[in-house]
């Protein structure tokens, strides 16, 4: 009988999930839903939701897919793992009955509600103890909430992360993560513990807080409710559980001091590890809790997160292409520019506030346009190098804090799939990429492996993922992406300043 590992990867964009065959480490059967990207609501400027029985009614369109295609027969499912959009809020009530829209991870209506904290709090207990300042973070909108729609509040039994919703859904247990709490902000690093003066100057019941379990642990299972709907085992466990950027590290086995995963889907983020808490005085990249952290091993990862990065990529296409453009044919438009887009620059933030620019919400901005030079092709490639530029700023801010790089690594999907993107990252970072044929869903199917003890650690979990291939900068090319990069940094201090 086959032992198989169900991840799901529940993202901003789409849910995804993947079979995993434990014995090879090979994909079964794997699906996303839905065919398009999923609805982001706005109904305010800089405010982000979505309903979270939507992201439930994709995981059972993608359960009952990869289960028919799979042929997957009663025992062979020994465990799911999950994987989710990071600092989410949702809230449900006695009956677990979702009472608003989840405020998502790039809405930036709580920014005053945590500089206020932060304020209150004062900068050396919220960096010495939550390692970050509130900010906009999973706090930060719950007290939005208590502040701004009491009669929502009045009704809350428990808040929660995306991923613990969806756990929710499969089990009716509501459980959390002490990664998920850290990347809340409600975690304190020093106590090991919740943070009680962040929850008294919230002013959030401590009882709102889900019970805390290890990212490698038993936290449910299967109920007959969720298995009437998705066709899984009664029983089945759930072991695993992680935001997506511990989880993407996680997926490329990036666990020691030194080792980098970097993504490039609707966000771009670069995720680095440490033993020390190591934090930004300006909190412009932000520390969590890694997967693997114990109290007496600690492993921290810190996040470097730009919002606007395949959500700019996705707008160029649908405005700036030809009807029927795909990203293929928009990445060889983009190299027949040469770099440095012939003074064309991006600024891609238009997502939102963005953490390396202090929380401000600059939009996105292309400056120099040359009506008599500039083509599509200029535009787009601007663009994935003003994508690329922002996340070297906010790596160069990493490296300021003591982050030593060996390595990057990065799964074969999203905006790495563009040679554009691809040498502008090695080339403004001066680092070798190294690209991993697996994704997110595959290492929450991992995960869950290591969480049931099917694997006896989290290395043999990965013996058998394939290196694709390795990127590495040419000398050729550093001096013109330096003057690329360089202008683009000049663009932003004018921006910033205007």
């Amino acid at each position: 009988m086959r032992q198989l590992l169900l991840g799901l990867d529940i993202g901003s964009s789409s849910v995804k999930g993947s079979l995993l065959d434990a014995d090879t480490g090979r994909v079964v059967s794997t699906d996303s839903f839905p065919k398009q990207e999923m609805p982001i609501d706005s109904p305010e400027t800089g405010w982000a939701e979505q309903d979270p029985e939507m992201w439930w009614k994709y995981v059972v369109e993608v359960i009952n897919s990869i289960r028919h295609s799979a042929d997957l027969k009663p025992g062979e499912l020994k465990a799911i793992g999950i994987a989710y959009q990071m600092h989410g809020l949702v809230l449900v009530d006695k009956d677990q009955k979702v009472l608003r829209s989840s405020i998502i991870w790039c809405d930036s209506r709580a920014i005053e509600v945590g500089q206020k904290a932060l304020e209150s709090l004062g900068e050396e207990y919220c960096l010495s103890n939550l390692l970050n300042s509130p900010g906009n973070f999973t706090a930060s909108k719950l007290r939005w909430v208590i502040e701004n729609q009491p009669e929502i509040a009045a009704k809350i039994h428990k808040i929660m992360l995306p991923g613990d919703f969806i756990a929710m859904k499969l089990t009716g247990e509501v459980c959390t993560s002490e990664t998920g709490l850290s990347e809340g902000i409600f975690w304190d690093f020093n106590q090991n513990s919740l943070s009680e003066a962040l929850l008294d100057e919230y002013q959030i019941p401590q009882e709102w807080i889900p019970e805390t379990k290890s990212s490698f642990s038993h936290q449910g299972s299967v109920s007959s409710d969720a298995s009437a709907e998705t066709g899984l085992d009664i029983g089945v466990p759930i072991a695993y559980r992680a935001g997506d950027q511990p989880n993407n590290a996680f997926s490329l086995n990036v666990f020691k001091p030194g080792e980098f995963a970097t993504t490039a889907g609707t966000s771009g983020t670069i995720y680095g590890i440490t033993q020390e808490p190591l934090y930004d005085p300006k909190s412009r990249v932000n520390t969590f809790v890694h997967v693997n952290h114990t109290s007496a091993d600690p492993s921290y990862g810190v996040l470097l997160c730009i919002n606007g990065t395949g959500i700019l990529n996705s707008w160029l296409r649908t405005n700036f292409g030809q009807k029927d453009i795909d990203y293929p044919q928009m990445n060889t438009l983009a190299k027949s520019v040469s770099v440095g887009s012939d003074g064309l620059v991006f600024l891609p933030f238009g997502n939102g506030a963005e953490r390396i620019l202090e929380n401000r919400f600059l939009g996105a901005q292309m400056l120099g346009l040359d009506l008599l030079r500039h083509s599509k092709g200029h535009i787009f490639r601007a663009a994935q190098e003003g994508i690329v530029s922002s996340l070297s700023y906010g790596f160069d801010i990493m490296k300021d804090m003591g982050m030593k790089v060996s390595k990057v690594k990065a799964g074969r999907a999203n905006m790495f799939l563009s040679p554009v993107f691809r040498s502008a990252f090695i080339h403004m970072n001066e680092v070798e990429l190294e690209f991993y044929d697996t994704d997110g869903a595959q290492g929450a199917a991992r995960g869950a492996g290591v969480g049931i003890g099917l694997f006896a650690s989290a290395e043999e979990a990965f013996e058998n993922l394939e290196l694709l291939e390795t990127f590495s900068p040419n000398p050729y090319f550093l001096e013109s992406y330096k003057e690329a990069y360089e202008q683009w940094k000049d663009t932003l201090a004018f921006a910033l300043r205007n």
